[in-house]
């Protein structure tokens, strides 16, 4: 399969204005922009024909270019990010069998995350859309619960069937774990990790739709698939030790930043 990655930022987040450009610094000193240490967990992946920064915004793609990215410029309707790939795909800049996504806000990918997310849809012909999730690990789930005590959107959880065909996703923490049991939570619950794999046509799909009640609530955009009936495979990921997250609030900055030194 002919795999391309595309990295969707937008400056304009609801959430964290600028996150893009925000900047990390790791453990020897270095300060990067979010989007520069995104782009470098993209260009890591083996097996992939090309990576491109699709943005809507002019400092973005100045930032970009100026560390050697290529960018496909999209428009500011697009919703979020899986939209955002969709239209760069009209784009003619590139032609591929397989479009991955791997967000803009996930600079602590592991390159195997993306390695096992390909292979999986190409074992798995039949899979229109597929998704990494990994088990929490012990930090991981304290994340979780510390980010919903305080009244934070973090992290995203999965649940899925037995052939792992995604069920739901939620910025709830899901399944709900008995505190009585909470000490056998992290095991069983998963994270998702906001990276996708997509079939050229149900990218295709997916612009055509409305946006659904249940994305809108969640604020989760594979919600949409789910919602017209689009199977979603969960391919479940192996951490090897690194803990994963994304950097959703400012508060993110020093988790990540403490991953990095760490």
């Amino acid at each position: 399969m002919k795999t391309v990655i595309v990295i969707p930022a937008r400056y304009a987040s609801t959430r964290y204005p600028g996150k893009p450009l925000v900047t990390l610094r790791d453990r020897d000193g270095n300060e990067k922009s979010l989007i520069q240490r995104s782009w470098e967990a993209a260009i890591a992946v083996k097996g992939v024909a090309a990576v491109y920064v699709a943005t809507d915004d002019d400092r973005i793609k100045a930032a970009a270019e100026a560390f050697g990215a290529q960018v496909i410029m999209t428009s500011q309707s697009c919703e979020n990010g899986t939209a955002r790939c969709a239209e760069a795909a009209t784009k003619g800049v590139f032609e591929a069998d397989l479009v991955v996504n791997l967000q803009g806000d996930a600079p602590l990918t592991p390159a195997w995350f993306v390695e096992d997310l390909i292979a999986a849809m190409g074992a798995r012909p039949e899979a229109p859309v597929a998704t990494p999730v990994v088990q929490c690990d012990a930090q991981t789930y304290a994340h979780f619960r510390a980010d919903r005590a305080a009244g934070l959107v973090g992290g995203t959880t999965a649940v899925f069937d037995r052939a792992h065909r995604a069920l739901y996703f939620s910025k709830e923490v899901l399944p709900y774990i008995s505190p009585a049991k909470e000490a056998d939570a992290a095991g069983e619950v998963f994270h998702h990790v906001g990276l996708y794999a997509y079939r050229p046509d149900a990218l295709a799909q997916y612009a055509g739709w409305p946006e659904g009640r249940l994305e809108r609530h969640e604020g989760l955009e594979q919600l949409r698939f789910l919602e017209n009936g689009t199977d979603i495979l969960c391919v479940e990921v192996e951490g090897r030790g690194r803990v994963f997250w994304e950097l959703n609030n400012p508060g993110d900055v020093a988790r990540i930043e403490s991953i990095l030194n760490a």
